[in-house]
């Protein structure tokens, strides 16, 4: 196996991680900013408010887009497994 190989591969998997968290940690990073604008203004300074909102947006991020995340991963096996397929031969 070699360096460009290995590197590929990390960077394959790293994309891949990307694209499959990135919308989850994307929208519960936006609900908790647009949380902390409402308890600024409000004044209410509780630390568990914006637990809830975040943990359904990402319920409903996984209902909507776990397919295509589940998807992706498959994608990603397939091709490492198909990968070390190649090398021991």
């Amino acid at each position: 196996m070699s360096e460009n190989m290995v590197m590929s591969i990390v960077k394959e998997g790293l994309y891949t991680s990307m694209i499959v968290a990135g919308p989850i940690l994307i929208l519960t990073l936006l609900i908790g900013l647009i949380i902390s604008i409402i308890q600024a203004t409000t004044q209410i300074q509780e630390q568990t408010l914006t637990f809830l909102p975040k943990l359904i947006v990402a319920g409903l991020v996984l209902a909507v887009g776990g397919n295509w995340m589940l998807n992706e991963l498959i994608k990603f096996t397939n091709k490492i497994m198909n990968m070390i397929s190649v090398i021991n031969r």
